[in-house]
């Protein structure tokens, strides 16, 4: 067997498993639609707590998002472009959201607030456990870390040197940043905010560790789903899925597009 068709039988081996992945995938979305209809999807979405926890999901995953990239735009930032005492401890922290199991976030949470600090913040500032507030911590959480990679790339991606160009030529260095950097890294930061928004989206067990699943008051999409399925509601729940599932790639979509634009994705 000549090396030529040794590589075609590689290169087959590898679209083989590749192909097989993307059958499932594909096949767990075409189960979902085909299991329901669109008129049982829609009397489903009729009910007024699905109605309110997709408001609050969406209301809750944008606040998320933006507050991940007022961290994940100068973090990114700071890691790309300076190496300091403790830069590879600060990169490894802000990867584990990434890698520690949801549940352990949300109860990691719920523990921080019975501190002596904690329990000052809910006492003065504003309550968090069990409520509006504790959602979205509980979403930026785990969001922000993405985003925070996300950036990272993007600024790894953008020339420094007309940074440094702006700075010779009279501008002090947040000058340079906020006029040449940050334009240039416009296309990461929609890539970053549209994946925070995405992970925010599916949060699930730091939420319900953390705000419970309070029928229209801590409700979100991922826990309308749990409630359903534990009544029995198939049909509700696999409405709010698709939802999500519509809503997921809409975003994934947004976050290709300017994330190729940018050179990240």
């Amino acid at each position: 067997m000549n090396s030529r068709v040794r590589g075609q039988w590689f290169l087959g081996g590898l679209g083989f498993l590749a192909g097989l992945y993307a059958l499932l995938i594909l096949g767990l979305l075409v189960a979902d639609v085909g299991f329901t209809s669109w008129d049982e999807c829609w009397i489903a979405l009729q009910s007024d707590a699905i109605r309110h926890s997709i408001a609050l999901s969406f209301i809750s995953c944008t606040l998320a998002a933006l507050l991940s990239l007022v961290v994940a735009v100068p973090a990114g930032y700071l890691l790309a472009r300076f190496r300091f005492r403790g830069s590879r401890l600060l990169d490894a922290l802000f990867d584990i959201p990434i890698v520690l199991p949801p549940l352990v976030i949300g109860l990691s949470l719920l523990i921080l607030f019975q501190t002596a600090a904690g329990q000052f913040f809910e006492e003065h500032v504003m309550e968090m456990t069990y409520e509006l507030p504790g959602v979205v911590l509980a979403q930026f959480v785990v969001a922000c870390a993405f985003a925070v990679r996300t950036m990272r790339l993007c600024f790894d991606s953008i020339d420094p040197r007309p940074e440094q160009v702006a700075r010779t030529l009279g501008c002090t260095r947040a000058q340079a940043f906020f006029r040449v950097t940050l334009p240039e890294a416009r296309g990461g930061i929609i890539a970053a905010g549209s994946l925070a928004f995405a992970r925010a989206l599916g949060e699930f067990g730091p939420i319900l560790v953390f705000s419970g699943a309070t029928r229209m008051k801590t409700e979100v999409l991922p826990t309308t789903v749990f409630l359903e399925l534990s009544v029995g509601n198939l049909q509700a729940a696999l409405a709010v899925s698709l939802l999500m599932v519509l809503a997921a790639i809409s975003v994934l979509v947004l976050a290709r597009m300017f994330g190729m634009r940018g050179g990240l994705l």
